[in-house]
């Protein structure tokens, strides 16, 4: 079970990719937020055989919709249009990019380390098969 994990944002994406087992997850790529951004996602997922991908769910600490969660669900409406067969998730996400630069620091790979945080955390609680 390969994972692919995005952390959205309106000028860079973060991708992360977890193992063939599910058990962790790791920063792959920051790719820019373009029109070559869909069928960037598509070939990776062919490419690493992935069966399902994760975006993070941007809330506010009220648990309401973030400004750019209007922008996620329509990625996400978008990325199940492109790719019909594979199941496209929401994960709850709070703070992972300032999350990655505080183990990190800030460097070009802090999105996608983001976006492993928010797949890691998709990982753990579906550990038991549980959607």
């Amino acid at each position: 079970m390969r994972l692919v994990g995005v952390d959205y944002g309106l000028k860079r994406v973060g991708i992360a990719i977890s193992d063939g087992q599910g058990d962790f997850a790791l920063p792959y790529a920051v790719w820019p937020a373009d029109d070559k951004l869909l069928s960037k996602i598509k070939a990776l997922c062919v490419e690493k055989e992935a069966t399902a991908i994760v975006i993070g769910e941007s809330r506010d600490l009220d648990g309401r919709p973030n400004d750019i969660m209007r922008d996620i669900l329509l990625f996400k409406s978008a990325l199940e249009r492109e790719m019909s067969s594979t199941p496209v998730y929401l994960e709850p996400e709070f703070f992972t990019t300032v999350e990655a630069e505080r183990i990190q620091g800030r460097h070009n790979m802090t999105d996608a380390s983001a976006a492993a945080l928010i797949l890691k955390s998709y990982l753990a609680r579906h550990s038991h098969g549980n959607h």
